[in-house]
């Protein structure tokens, strides 16, 4: 068993402190140059901006520079025990070097340490209906941290080969963002969202264009995603028990007639509150995982609330 001492961190935060500075850079400045190189006026590319994100695409490094590890066994910290949901070890999935990543404007996420991910995916996804959240744990190991290869758990089948993944940044736009659906398939909700974006985002397939060119959407199979837009399907699931839970306090009393209007505009207010955390496909199964968070509790360090959601595919 290995063991990093805070100089050896020391040492190699050093390193990759001039690896960080090369990644960071003004993306919004960035795209809004590009943008008045276009003749697009500038407080409507601050109008497109306001919902441009970017996220960390990572897959297998070809060039050398790993950003994380997936599979194998994790670093924890020497005086951590392996994460437990009950008396069972949770699966690693995968670790970030934070400061390894590139820099994303706002995006809260810890500057430094590292990030890892455990969850048991099967248990996860049955457990959804009850609530319970315990077979999900994303654990922050702060910079300067003594670390060590853990011990493998006893009865414990580790999550794939191990691998080292790369990072190239993706921009996303929320899935309200512009439809090619006819109006007429669109709810009353939708229909005005899109009135509103013709009226101020005129140039809208330019900027989205733009944004695309910069920071090429995902393409290929990507061993996870860190930061972005929460699937369509989790942020609905969210709306709907955030509703369900105002009712329940006598907070509000929505019509069934009108409850799906409502969700809609509950889903739209929480895009912006919400994001992706980490969402990644199951090796060997049609599960696919996501960590989600509030922008807020991320910027926060409040890595706690997050909470896991693991979808079935097939």
């Amino acid at each position: 068993m290995s063991t990093t001492k805070g100089a050896a961190h020391g040492r190699r935060g050093e390193r990759q402190a001039g690896h960080q500075v090369a990644w960071a850079m003004d993306h919004q400045g960035q795209f809004r140059r590009a943008a008045l190189e276009l003749a697009i006026p500038d407080d409507e590319v601050s109008r497109f901006t306001r919902h441009l994100r970017l996220a960390v695409r990572l897959s297998g490094s070809s060039d050398g520079v790993a950003v994380g590890q997936f599979g194998g066994l994790p670093r924890l910290p020497v005086d951590m025990d392996w994460p437990l949901a009950g008396v069972s070890p949770l699966p690693f999935i995968f670790s970030v070097d934070c400061a390894m990543l590139p820099r994303i404007d706002d995006s809260g996420l810890p500057a430094d340490g590292s990030l890892l991910f455990f969850l048991d995916h099967e248990k996860d996804h049955l457990a959804a209906a009850t609530g319970e959240r315990r077979y999900a744990k994303v654990v922050h190991v702060p910079a300067g941290v003594d670390t060590q290869v853990a011990q493998e758990p006893t009865n414990y089948q580790a999550n794939g080969e191990q691998y080292d993944v790369g990072a190239t940044l993706l921009a996303q736009l929320p899935d309200w963002f512009g439809t090619d659906e006819d109006e007429d398939d669109l709810s009353p909700f939708q229909q005005q969202l899109a009135r509103d974006l013709e009226r101020d985002l005129p140039h809208l397939d330019e900027l989205r264009a733009l944004a695309y060119d910069l920071w090429p959407p995902d393409e290929g199979l990507a061993s996870a995603c860190i930061g972005g837009y929460v699937d369509d399907e989790v942020i609905t699931s969210i709306a709907e028990q955030t509703l369900a839970g105002r009712e329940k306090a006598g907070e509000i009393v929505i019509p069934v007639a009108k409850w799906y209007t409502h969700v809609e505009q509950e889903k739209h207010r929480l895009t912006s509150e919400w994001l992706s955390l980490a969402s990644f496909p199951l090796v060997d199964t049609y599960y696919y995982g996501s960590f989600v968070i509030r922008h807020d509790d991320l910027t926060a360090h409040r890595l706690e609330n997050a909470f896991s959601v693991t979808e079935f595919s097939e």
